[in-house]
């Protein structure tokens, strides 16, 4: 039987389908940790750095363990990238006979029946939304999975998405005609048989809380659970460990209970007149709160004119508008369905009305055209415990980016992973010779007034030097847009041919190919841009991040959390703030080096980074790059080709 070292040896059957693989020994040495946790059913925290390969260091043993496996990983691209690229070289390499499946939330698959009411309901916003209705109709009658992601017609960020896939709370279910040709159940059905599936953590955590998705269907037989990633489940798993509740689930139900009128119910005269108040109350509600998208302590929302009064007219709304859905609900499923849910939806804000117990703080969130309102966990060890306990398996905790100056205390204590084995591997890159880590003299605290504009004074000169092939990762949306107008000034008054791009002008994916074809680019990002994202050789030689990622200290969350913290007579910043903002950093680090041959400059402008005692802390976590705080360094290193 092979055994890893032959399986990742120079030569071996893995290097014969990976393309310019080459032996690293962190990899080797990943992969039996991760067979010896698998074996005893135990539980790995195991930090990686960027370019050990990681993720074939825990498929490798997972599909050679035998047993049921479930790979979480953070995004829907990450899944498609495992699932249809590196699981596709594991079983060529290990010539695996397992069976392996891809499992999405809902919403990433073609409904039948919502696709049906939209197109015999005839009711389009404009031509081109009928024309992407028709696209996924075609779709729908020629695809095997359903899955948005292969209808490469119709843009990902298309409204008419939201209008032709289910959600939990408009789906019938088994009342529904088209039951049996289901693509959701399709999925599952295939998840439940293979030996292994690829989920996000978004599905992982809404199914083990809500019993929803499939996954926990999937638990019971499962042996390995593995968390890539990983740094990103406390965020995840407070969200799905707490409630929530939105205007926008108002304003899908009513859409909804319109269109299930116009099929089922056109005599009703009352019904689009009450779908029309609850939503116009759901529109009050949010604008009883400032146009920008911004977060509110509940004392912040009950302080706000009118917000109170608001909660209350739209949730009477809500009522007149279930109790009319009632009278109406045995003459379609759709009905039956639009009944249920105003019921639910206004006992959710309701609930959230009378408030929750006293380790979960209420908050909400405003977005664009909505406001969420949420009841949080301060902590989720206890709760993630309880998930973890039953059955025995194996639980393996993965990212390049869950130490602080390689201890693991913080990440461990959020999750409740105390007597986890701890695991850390560095990056096999040489950082001291393909890199360095500017921080510039001179510059102002972050708080003084325009510090933005400090900040594109001392990054040009070093973009001028690297030619372009910059991101700039900001902390802020508002500094984001403002360090944009900035560069375009210098750019345009400099005369130089660097196109700039925004985040937010167009989707994620196609800003991504539109760098790297250009080859001289500037991207400039917020927190999207942070991790996750790979842009190998030399269109990328330059990341500038223009303030140590401190969570707001009047985050709502954050708030209630440091006063826990003082109250309980502990240090709220060097126990929990400075390790989150260290993660963070390691993570906007992470995008310059990607590869062997890889050069360019980390520009870190906070000022703090060096005057501060916990800056230190901060930076001997990063790689082991060349420091400096000279510009003229910057400018040779981009000058100056590396010897070969």
């Amino acid at each position: 039987m092979l055994t890893l070292s032959d399986i990742f040896a120079t030569g071996g059957s893995f290097s014969r389908c990976v393309p310019a693989y080459r032996l690293r020994p962190q990899q080797l040495e990943m992969a039996e940790h991760i067979a010896a946790t698998i074996e005893n059913n135990a539980v790995l925290v195991a930090e990686a750095g960027t370019g050990t390969g990681k993720t074939f260091a825990y498929l490798i043993p997972a599909m050679l363990s035998g047993g049921k496996i479930i790979v979480s990983t953070g995004t829907k691209n990450l899944q498609d990238q495992l699932f249809f690229k590196d699981i596709a070289a594991v079983r060529e390499a290990l010539a695996s006979p397992a069976q392996v499946a891809l499992l999405k939330g809902r919403a990433n698959y073609v409904c039948h029946y919502h696709l049906n009411r939209m197109e015999e309901g005839g009711r389009f916003s404009s031509r081109e939304e009928a024309a992407n209705v028709a696209r996924v109709a075609r779709f729908a009658k020629t695809t095997r999975s359903g899955d948005k992601a292969e209808c490469l017609d119709v843009p990902e960020t298309s409204s008419v998405w939201d209008r032709v896939t289910s959600t939990r709370e408009n789906c019938l279910g088994k009342e529904c005609p088209y039951y049996k040709e289901c693509f959701v159940l399709a999925a599952r059905r295939a998840a439940l048989t293979a030996d292994l599936v690829v989920v996000n953590h978004h599905l992982f955590f809404a199914d083990v809380m809500l019993r929803d998705e499939g996954v926990a269907e999937l638990l019971p037989a499962c042996n390995t659970v593995i968390f890539d990633e990983a740094h990103q489940l406390p965020d995840v798993a407070r969200l799905f460990f707490g409630s929530n509740v939105s205007t926008a689930r108002v304003t899908e139900l009513t859409r909804d209970a319109r269109a299930e009128g116009l099929v089922s119910a056109r005599d009703c005269l009352d019904l689009p007149k009450l779908c029309d108040a609850a939503e116009k109350a759901a529109k009050d509600l949010r604008l009883t709160l400032p146009v920008e998208p911004a977060r509110f302590s509940l004392r912040q929302l009950t302080e706000r004119g009118g917000f109170s009064d608001a909660l209350v007219r739209m949730t009477r709304e809500l009522e007149a508008l279930a109790s009319l859905l009632e009278t109406q609900a045995e003459r379609s499923e759709g009905l039956e369905n639009a009944w249920r849910r105003a019921q639910e939806t206004g006992a959710a804000f309701a609930r959230w009305r009378e408030g929750a117990g006293a380790d979960t703080v209420r908050w909400g969130e405003t977005y664009t055209y909505a406001l969420q309102l949420n009841a949080t966990p301060l902590v989720v060890a206890e709760t993630m415990q309880k998930q973890m306990s039953g059955n025995p398996r194996a639980w393996i905790f993965t990212s390049a980016t869950l130490a602080v100056h390689k201890d693991f205390t913080h990440y461990c204590g959020e999750m409740g992973l105390l007597d986890a084995e701890t695991a850390l591997w560095d990056s096999p890159f040489d950082y001291a010779r393909q890199s360095i880590l500017y921080v510039p003299r001179n510059m102002p605290e972050p708080n003084t007034h325009d510090y933005t504009r400090a900040v594109a004074d001392a990054a040009f000169p070093v973009v001028e030097a690297s030619g372009g092939r910059a991101f700039f990762l900001c902390t802020t949306l508002r500094a984001m847009r403002r360090l944009h107008e900035l560069l375009q000034e210098r750019i345009e008054r400099a005369q130089l041919d660097f196109p700039l791009f925004l985040q937010g002008e167009t989707g994620r994916n196609e800003l991504l190919e539109a760098f790297r074809r250009s080859g001289n680019a500037i991207l400039v990002g917020s927190q999207s841009f942070w991790e996750g994202v790979d842009v190998r050789g030399e269109a990328l030689s330059l990341v500038v991040i223009d303030k140590l990622p401190f969570a707001p200290p009047d985050d709502p969350v954050l708030a209630a959390r440091i006063e826990r913290m003082k109250q309980e007579g502990r240090n709220a910043f060097m126990e929990y703030q400075l390790p989150s903002a260290v993660i963070n950093v390691k993570q906007g680090a992470g995008r310059l080096i990607r590869d062997e041959t890889d050069r360019g400059v980390l520009m870190i402008c906070d000022p703090r980074l060096v005057s501060k005692r916990y800056g230190r802390k901060i930076w001997q976590s990063l790689p082991p790059m060349k420091r400096t705080r000279e510009l003229k360094d910057v400018v040779d290193f981009f000058t100056i080709l590396p010897a070969h």
